[in-house]
């Protein structure tokens, strides 16, 4: 029997007959002294196994036997705001809430990447892609682009020097010089939305998600600065020939487009007016280069100056007598403010004219344009 099939009783009474077995001369002490070693082992491997088994079942009654298995954690880096916002995931998720309203699925990217902080409120963040087509409307349009943006909450208030005695050289010792008469005006900028809506075909609304917020995007971002530009641009010529306590004013030259009436319009700016440009219609700058023509071409009416073109003034040709047709001057004069920031907010309606398979689209911008700085402008009007 081998001693692993043994059990103890019967291993001790081995090694006690194995003591008698040594006196008998035909005894082979090498074997028996390998057998005594190997019961040996064989005890002291069974203590240690129950001792190593009571120990465990004492562990499991106090509670600390239970087995766990443990894992490292995966260290995950978070990605930025703006990563999550390029992720192509994420474009596409934001067309669905564009298109369904539920912005579930955008806030749990936001969440699963960026930790808990980020996505839970608020408004939810528009795609990069979304910032850049209204980047890129902007700086297309070389009036809207000149204009002075700013993003205060609410109505703003924004002062101006009505009226103001200049300074004076004073001489030391001499008398005291009279004290300045300032009047300060006030522009009340109360923001207005902008609206335009589009409608598509079911068919449209299938597009995939980048394709989509570009399709939709593009022509509402347009329209919208193009009333922007426009609202501006009305600001000027509108004005009155001078200000007044909640007003800026706006003088006035008049006459055809001729070789000089620029010139005579810029001499009307004021020293803050740096960056000036002359804006018309497309129309009246062909009245101004038959002028130029006329002259033989050794004349530049314009003064170097760049030209801009907005066809909400009207062509000198169809303006009506004493209308303004082009103006002259810096147009960081005017003031956009957006209160909510300068992105294009969209409302998604495709129940109203289901039954014609046509979903409407809505575009919306908060913005308060004005005229807020004077001096930089000066109007050219028909005669």
């Amino acid at each position: 029997m081998e001693l692993k099939d043994m059990t103890i009783d019967q291993l001790l009474e081995r090694r006690t007959a194995i003591a008698g077995e040594l006196d008998a001369p035909e005894a082979d002490l090498d074997a028996l002294e390998n057998e005594v070693r190997s019961i040996n082992e064989e005890i002291e491997a069974r203590k240690a196994a129950e001792t190593k088994r009571n120990d465990l079942r004492a562990a499991v009654a106090s509670g600390d036997g239970e087995v766990t298995k443990t894992f490292e954690k995966e260290e995950r880096k978070e990605m930025t705001l703006d990563e999550i916002r390029s992720l192509p995931e994420y474009v596409k998720a934001y067309a669905e809430y564009v298109k369904t309203g539920r912005d579930t699925e955008c806030r749990a990217i936001l969440t699963d990447n960026a930790g808990n902080i980020t996505g839970k409120d608020g408004p939810v963040p528009v795609p990069v892609l979304v910032d850049e087509i209204v980047r890129t409307a902007w700086e297309r349009d070389e009036i809207a682009q000149r204009l002075r943006k700013t993003y205060f909450r609410g109505n703003l208030k924004v002062a101006f020097e009505l009226s103001a005695d200049p300074a004076v050289v004073h001489a030391e010792g001499a008398a005291a010089v009279a004290e300045e008469n300032l009047q300060i005006g006030i522009i009340n900028m109360v923001p207005q939305t902008i609206k335009k809506f589009v409608r598509i075909s079911d068919e449209a609304v299938t597009m995939g998600g980048e394709a989509f917020l570009r399709y939709v995007y593009d022509e509402l971002t347009y329209q919208i600065i193009r009333k922007v530009v426009a609202t501006a641009v009305a600001a000027v010529a509108g004005a009155g020939a001078s200000s007044s306590a909640n007003a800026i004013g706006v003088p006035t030259v008049t006459g055809a487009p001729s070789l000089t009436i620029i010139g005579n319009a810029f001499a009307n700016l004021s020293d803050e007016a740096t960056n000036n440009v002359i804006v018309m219609n497309k129309l009246t700058y062909a009245e101004f280069l038959t002028a130029q023509a006329a002259g033989s071409f050794n004349f530049d009416p314009f003064m170097g100056l760049p030209v801009l073109f907005n066809n909400s003034l009207p062509a000198y040709s169809a303006a009506a007598s004493g209308a303004v047709y082009a103006f002259v001057g810096d147009l960081s004069g005017v003031q956009a403010n957006y209160p909510e920031g300068d992105g294009v907010a969209i409302k998604y309606d495709d129940l109203s004219e289901a039954e014609a398979d046509m979903v409407k689209i809505v575009g919306r911008q908060y913005v308060a344009v004005a005229l807020t700085a004077p001096g930089r402008f000066c109007n050219i009007a028909k005669a």
